[in-house]
C-alpha cells in the first residue's frame, strides 16, 4: 500500500504570510491540532502544530549562567497568560512554526510511513508530489488501512 491510497487529499493548511490568528481559528473549526505552511507554490516550507502554540504561551522560566568572575540572569517573561495568547495571535505563522519539516512522496510504502511516524513521534505527515502538497496521511490513516481488512 503507498501513502498515495491512503492519504487525506483535503488538506488543511495556511500560507507563510498568515498570521497564527489563522491557524487557530483552522484548529477550532475543523477540530485539528496541527497545519502544514505553504508557499505559493503549495510546497511546504514549514508545519505548525498545537505544541508550537503551548510552547509560546507557556511560561517561560528564568535561566541563570555562571562562572568565577561572572553571573548573569536571563529574565524569561513578566507578562501575564492572556497577554502571552493575545500578542500571539496577530504574530506571523512562520515566527513560531517549525521550518524542518518532515514529509513524505505519494509513492512511499505504508510500513515507511509507519517507521517514521512511531519513530519521530510526529501525529501527521504531509504528502508530496514532486515537491508539492497533495496530502496529509496521520497514524489512524496508517492504522485504519492496516487493520481494516483483517478485523
Amino acid at each position: 500500500m503507498k501513502a498515495k491510497e491512503i492519504m487525506v487529499s483535503q488538506v488543511y493548511k495556511v500560507k507563510e504570510g498568515d498570521t497564527v490568528r489563522a491557524v487557530i481559528e483552522k484548529f477550532l473549526m475543523h477540530r485539528i491540532s496541527g497545519l502544514p505552511v505553504v508557499n505559493d507554490r503549495n510546497e511546504v516550507v514549514a508545519y505548525i502544530s498545537d505544541g508550537d502554540i503551548m510552547r509560546y504561551i507557556g511560561k517561560h522560566d528564568d535561566y541563570i549562567f555562571g562562572s568565577y568572575l561572572y553571573t548573569a540572569v536571563i529574565k524569561g517573561d513578566n507578562d501575564e497568560f492572556q497577554d502571552r495568547v493575545r500578542n500571539l495571535l496577530p504574530l506571523n505563522v512562520m515566527k513560531i512554526a517549525q521550518k524542518k519539516v518532515i514529509a513524505v512522496d505519494a509513492e512511499e510504502d505504508i510500513e515507511q510511513i509507519a517507521a517514521i511516524l512511531g519513530k519521530k513521534r510526529i501525529k501527521k505527515l504531509p504528502v508530496l508530489r514532486r515537491g508539492v502538497l497533495v496530502g496529509i496521511i496521520s497514524r489512524g490513516d496508517v492504522i485504519r488501512h492496516s487493520f481494516h481488512s483483517i478485523l
